[in-house]
């Protein structure tokens, strides 16, 4: 990478090749340079919200990166914890904080190497965002989960939009018990810079 890693150059990728050169750069200091600069909320509500539906694990963190979700979820009780990322770089920070049963590399716009309904729940806190994971992704978070269980996610709202969230949506309802949504801040009142005000819906898809 030519620029230092950032929200606009993350915001700007297209396509995993990129994506891994990213975050290799980014692994050492994200959690830092950006979550704790930016008073990254998403990590935190979103394992909150897999806590208040009352159910546990096994979980599988999609796009887990530094760990930060898994460490809210570890926190709060909830385990055991599986991740997944496309970055090895990103999952060897994640490893150090000792929080998962298992990490494996995967590739979210793909099939997961995931037995069907595999997980009681399924996370992700930033993957659905600008230049990452599109709307077509969740018809595989949906297939790793057992009947009855969980996905919350969240989706950056400019993407949510651009990308066509609603329509997929509706084509997997047959395979949605329930679906639930509710806008959030993505960074703290302490956050600055041209996207700290952004938004993300935080997204809850019961497996019918």
């Amino acid at each position: 990478m030519t620029d230092e890693p950032d929200l606009e150059n993350a915001y700007a990728l297209n396509g995993p090749d990129g994506t891994k050169s990213l975050y290799a750069d980014w692994a050492q200091t994200y959690d830092d340079s950006f979550a704790q600069s930016m008073a990254y909320r998403l990590p935190v509500e979103v394992a909150h919200a897999y806590l208040d539906l009352g159910i546990s694990g096994p979980v599988l963190d999609l796009g887990a990166g530094t760990g930060l979700v898994g460490a809210c979820l570890s926190s709060l009780g909830v385990g055991p914890i599986d991740g997944v990322d496309l970055s090895p770089e990103m999952m060897a920070q994640a490893a150090a904080k000792g929080i998962y049963d298992k990490l494996f590399e995967g590739d979210l716009t793909k099939k997961l190497d995931v037995p069907d309904g595999h997980y009681q729940g399924a996370v992700s806190a930033g993957t659905f965002t600008n230049g990452h994971v599109g709307p077509d992704a969740l018809e595989d978070v949906l297939r790793i989960l057992k009947r009855g269980g969980w996905a919350v996610v969240s989706v950056n709202s400019h993407h949510w939009t651009a990308m066509g969230f609603e329509a997929v949506l509706t084509r997997l309802s047959a395979k949605i018990a329930e679906v639930r949504r509710v806008e959030i801040a993505i960074y703290g009142d302490d956050a600055t810079g041209e996207h700290a005000h952004d938004r993300a819906w935080l997204l809850q898809l019961k497996r019918a």
